[in-house]
């Protein structure tokens, strides 16, 4: 795709505009390492019915065959700064988008655009160790993604993360992505799950996930696809290009909120505004695939999947080689929100 291309998206504010030029005109991607992507179409690429239920208080307003999370009861709340009256409002917004790429800083959700600067990073690789066992190791890139804001589709709707799209966070930058190790120093209760007792419990997470929402109290569990620790790139049970990809986004948002740079807003909790989320509450998410190929068909009536549902029905045909290896999905967070603004 052509440097004009990449400019002349309008959702893209001016300084991510200036970086795709900067790119443009001066990296070199090298011939062994090709990068894939596609800029995402809000229009034909994004699975709108994933905002859904929609909901007053308890009470749904829009239908959907999607779970959701437990909503406050009352349908009137109250927030004190600023002092509001309001009404209780329920849905999923799409804010986020990440990347799962083989090969280091190719930016698969904006466009296939490779950095390439002279960093001794971790390449993508799968690696068997028999007929049956493989790992894995992806690079994984974090975008802030308001669609709904930097749409303008509700302008005086206050329950909306303000932004644009943008980079948040690189891994490739990151020494503990790569070192399982130097991840205990972020996340050091993982040893105490490094067990056949704890990952089998893991098993009722698949289950549970499959069947509509995983079980928050495991929340060392990603369900079907996995552990959620360490959190870094490292997949040691590769059963699919989907599933380890579906795992590292996951992780990857966990990872976030246990930074302190992403936050919840689901709850009684979030109804005044977002707060800190150190142990991510999986519940609150689901994901859509929108590269390489779009997820938008409905499969039992959803098109977005929970944290920890099987890939094995949903994510069948979206893989394929050479440039069906490189994964971006977008994610949906559960928002409740006390809209004061009548």
């Amino acid at each position: 795709m052509s440097c004009a291309k990449h400019a002349g998206r309008r959702a893209l504010r001016p300084r991510l505009i200036g970086l795709l030029l900067l790119v443009c005109a001066s990296a070199t991607r090298a011939a062994d390492t090709p990068c894939h992507g596609r800029f995402i179409d809000p229009v034909t690429d994004i699975c709108w019915s994933c905002l859904f239920p929609l909901t007053l208080g308890n009470m749904p307003i829009t239908p959907s065959s999607s779970a959701d999370t437990d909503n406050p009861l009352s349908p009137v709340c109250y927030c004190g700064n600023p002092p509001r009256v309001g009404v209780t409002i329920g849905f999923w917004e799409p804010v986020r988008l990440v990347d799962v790429t083989r090969t280091p800083f190719c930016l698969v959700g904006l466009g296939g655009l490779g950095l390439a600067p002279d960093a001794p990073v971790p390449h993508g690789a799968q690696v068997g160790h028999d007929a049956q066992t493989r790992n894995s190791f992806y690079q994984v890139h974090w975008y802030t993604n308001p669609i709904l804001s930097w749409l303008q589709v509700l302008l005086d709707f206050p329950c909306l993360e303000k932004g644009t799209l943008d980079i948040g966070y690189l891994t490739e930058i990151d020494p503990l992505w790569a070192n399982d190790e130097l991840a205990a120093i972020l996340n050091p209760e993982a040893v105490l799950f490094a067990n056949p007792v704890a990952q089998a419990a893991c098993s009722a997470d698949c289950v549970a996930a499959s069947a509509g929402l995983p079980i928050a109290s495991l929340f060392w569990c990603a369900g079907c696809q996995g552990a959620l620790y360490p959190m870094t790139g490292h997949v040691a049970a590769h059963v699919g290009d989907v599933q380890a990809s579906v795992l590292l986004a996951e992780r990857m948002t966990a990872k976030m909120h246990r930074e302190l740079l992403t936050f919840a807003g689901a709850g009684r909790a979030g109804l005044c505004g977002l707060y800190p989320q150190p142990l991510m509450d999986k519940t609150h998410y689901r994901l859509q695939m929108v590269y390489p190929i779009p997820a938008t068909d409905k499969i039992a009536g959803q098109c977005c999947q929970p944290f920890g549902r099987t890939t094995t029905v949903w994510g069948a045909g979206k893989a394929f080689p050479v440039g069906g290896e490189d994964f971006a999905y977008q994610l949906f967070r559960k928002r409740n929100c006390c809209d004061g603004s009548y």
